[in-house]
């Protein structure tokens, strides 16, 4: 491939659609209680009303609401009590006119009743006697059978995540093993003659591998299981081998550094000669990233990624994050817009046409007011991406924002 085949870059939009070409990972079905962030692989349908029977809202006492018409603390309406309903128990007695029954928050409602007064508004005069000091309507302080959930209805939907309340949801329908998707696990290769472990002190031409962190701690917040793989050297086979062990064992892979053009960047030849291999992509209009690779082997997502750490982060957040949610099982309108929070640029920016810029951000409060401060800085800058809170986009057309324009802003 000649640099000027390199430079004919793919637009954003486009790589999006291709990622949208991926299959899902497949299901399994995991105990409620290690269900919380994951997501549903099948709608849930209701087999019951929730809930099942009539229940007060507050304490106090159960009563047919007309009863209770033009009770006032001058005037109040006295009735007989009949009774009392034990919790979890179905209650003995009904409720006729002028008669009222004793009754806890989450009671049955008995027979004949249809809504509770609160046992503030009430005067027991003696054992049977009770005055009520103000009206109530019918069906106050009181929830109705599937008035909550009905039987049949879609509770949740697939693609959806669980959180602590759907799990409350969930528990409630007595569904105690629950559908999700695998978690999708994906193989994380750094490359280059330069890369060092972390636990060794670089030379003056070296670096530490920052990225296997970085990429680990992001498709951990993704909902991903990272494997790291380790580090390649500028050599054929070496990059060939650990691809071919990160298509055995992974979802989908990606490899940091070698996606550049230069005679000693293997990653292009490297994953053409991996099984039923196809380059999608190399090279996206985007900055930074504009070095990215996107490719497909078996069915699964190779992604090169740029070297520079703060351009592979943001390559990332912009395309590999979507698509690692996408094959997690996470519906379409889940991931449209659910990490952006309004704000207005605190400065002018320029841009240049033919390209969409990413720039990395600080949220910060004035008043009523959300300010983006744009954090500027090369991509090889970390400490960019450490002050940041997330990214704004300039548009492809645009030649900059000025100050005072209104933004969205991809959080990390």
């Amino acid at each position: 491939m000649t640099e000027k085949e390199f430079f004919k870059v793919t637009t954003l939009g486009t790589v999006l659609e291709l990622t949208r070409t991926f299959p899902c990972v497949s299901e399994e079905v995991l105990p409620i209680d290690q269900c919380v962030g994951r997501i549903l692989s099948q709608d849930i349908v209701s087999k019951i009303n929730l809930p099942g029977f009539t229940r007060a809202t507050m304490d106090g006492y159960a009563v047919q609401a007309r009863s209770t018409f033009g009770a006032s603390e001058s005037m109040p309406a006295l009735f007989t009590i009949v009774g009392a309903v034990e919790m979890g128990q179905v209650p003995t007695v009904s409720v006729k006119d002028g008669e009222a029954v004793r009754i806890a928050t989450g009671g049955m409602l008995p027979n004949g009743a249809d809504s509770v007064v609160m046992v503030e508004h009430t005067q027991a005069i003696d054992e049977y006697t009770l005055e009520v000091f103000k009206s109530v309507a019918p069906l106050q302080h009181v929830i109705e059978i599937g008035e909550d959930i009905r039987k049949g209805e879609k509770i949740l939907s697939k693609g959806s995540r669980i959180r602590p309340q759907e799990m409350g949801v969930l528990a409630a329908l007595g569904q105690a093993r629950i559908p999700v998707f695998r978690q999708p696990v994906i193989a994380i290769i750094s490359s280059g003659d330069e890369v060092v472990p972390i636990g060794e002190a670089p030379s003056l031409s070296q670096v530490r591998d920052v990225n296997a962190y970085t990429l680990t701690g992001l498709v951990r917040a993704s909902g991903g299981i990272p494997v790291y793989l380790g580090i390649a050297k500028d050599n054929f086979e070496e990059l060939n081998g650990l691809c071919r062990r990160a298509l055995a064992e992974a979802d989908m892979v990606l490899i940091s550094g070698g996606s550049s053009v230069g005679s000693r960047d293997f990653t292009v030849e490297v994953v053409q000669a991996l099984p039923d291999a196809e380059i999608l992509v190399h090279g996206v209009s985007i900055s930074p990233g504009k070095p990215t690779i996107l490719a497909r082997s078996e069915q699964k997502a190779i992604w090169g990624l740029p070297g520079q750490v703060a351009s592979a982060m943001v390559v990332f957040h912009v395309m590999v994050r979507p698509m690692l949610e996408r094959i997690g099982g996470v519906s379409e309108d889940r991931l449209a817009g659910a990490q952006e929070v309004a704000a207005v640029l605190s400065r002018n920016l320029a841009s240049v046409q033919g390209r969409e810029d990413y720039v990395r951000v600080k949220l910060v409060h004035q008043g009523n007011q959300v300010y983006a401060e744009p954090i500027l800085g090369k991509s090889g800058l970390i400490h960019t991406m450490v002050k940041a809170d997330g990214l704004i986009r300039i548009d492809m057309n645009s030649e900059g924002l000025e100050k005072g324009t209104p933004v969205k802003v991809l959080l990390f």
